[in-house]
Formats: structure tokens, sequence, C-alpha cells
């Protein structure tokens, strides 16, 4: 693939990628939940969901999907539901009292929910879709093409969000201060609970957002 088209593709999907959608706001979300490192792992999960898209893609698997109207919204439902019941589970937590400390558990589910949050959003696989074919030539093989072309998206991604949970973090951090009586056990149960809230709306957003797309 030509140098100039994959900075051309870059530059294309460039914005798409900054603009809010569920996953981004997901993580967001767990960022502004649990520090940078939930985001990092939220991230990675969210790229191997792309990841799955891209081989859908690749293999052809995309057009049958666009193709069939009920498994294209069946897709879409799935995905609304399971963001409303991770905003439900947050929202709850926010309303009860208790410090907040993640568990091993809780780290891992972090990069699972992203993947899932990922695949679930088949409105993502149709931008992969709709976007990639423009960038691809006849000559060539029409799989590694898409492949070349969905490692770069991925790498975006990966990029654009991992700096936005470096960010959120570090907004987290002094916002919560440094110090004092609750600093090595995480944070208080008042901060806790506003976070949880905020983080809990966010994910509830991003759900409201998959199910008008």
């Amino acid at each position: 693939m030509e140098p100039t088209t994959s900075l051309l593709f870059a530059a294309t999907v460039l914005p798409l990628i900054c603009t809010p959608g569920p996953d981004m706001l997901f993580i967001a979300a767990q960022a502004l939940n649990a520090g940078a490192p939930a985001g990092l792992r939220a991230t990675a999960g969210v790229c191997a969901g792309y990841g799955v898209h891209s081989l859908l893609v690749a293999f052809g698997l995309a057009a049958l999907i666009a193709a069939s109207p009920l498994l294209f919204e069946a897709l879409r439902w799935i995905g609304v539901a399971y963001l409303a019941y991770l905003a439900l589970r947050l929202l709850r937590s926010a309303l009860r009292a208790g410090s907040m400390e993640p568990s091993e558990g809780a780290r891992g589910a972090q990069f699972k929910r992203g993947f899932l949050t990922a695949v679930l959003n088949p409105k993502g696989m149709m931008i992969y879709f709709a976007i990639l074919p423009q960038f691809m030539r006849p000559e060539g093989s029409a799989a590694l093409q898409a492949m070349a072309l969905s490692a770069i998206f991925i790498a975006l991604c990966a990029l654009v969000y991992a700096v936005l949970s470096l960010a959120l973090a570090s907004t987290r951090r002094r916002s919560g201060g440094r110090g004092g009586s609750g600093g090595s056990n995480g944070l208080d149960d008042r901060r806790r609970r506003w976070v949880e809230g905020v983080s809990g709306g966010m994910v509830a957003v991003a759900a409201g957002a998959l199910a008008n797309s």
C-alpha cells in the first residue's frame, strides 16, 4: 500500500476517532472512575473489539450484517442493553456507602467490558465497511489491504484513547489532591460515589447514543 494512501486514510478517520461515541465515553468513564490503568485496560479491550471488526470486514462477513437490517438491529440493541447494564451498576454503587478498592477481577473485567462494548457496536463495523473500500485498490489482495488499513485505524484509536485516559486520570489525581487520611487507601467515600455517579451517567449517555444511532 502506498504511503500517500495510508496518510490520507489516517487523516480521514482521525476526526471520526476523536468524535465522542459509546467506546470513547466508556473509556473516559473507566479512567475517571479508577484511574489511568483502568482507562488503558478498557482501551486495550476496545481495540481488541475493533480487531474483531477488522477480521469480519476482511473476510466479508460485514456485508452479511449490512444486508440484514434485523441482524444489525439485534446487535445494536444487545449493545445498548449491555451499556445500560454497566451504567446501572455504576449508579447503584454510587448510591451505596463503602470504600472503592478495585479487585483483581474488576481489573480484568475492564478489558472484557471494553471488548464487548466495541464488538456489540455494529455502527463501528459499518464505519469500517463504508470507509475502508474507498482506500482499497483492485490490484492486490483485498483482505490484506483491509487488514493493513484496519491496523492503522486501531493504532490511531489506541493512541487517542490512551492519551484521553492519561489526561482524565491526571485531572482525577489533581482534583483528589495528594496526601490526607485517605490518600493511601484510595478515594474517600464521598468522592468515590460522586465519580461513580458521573461515570455511570457517561456510560448511560453512551447507551443512549448507540440507541439513537
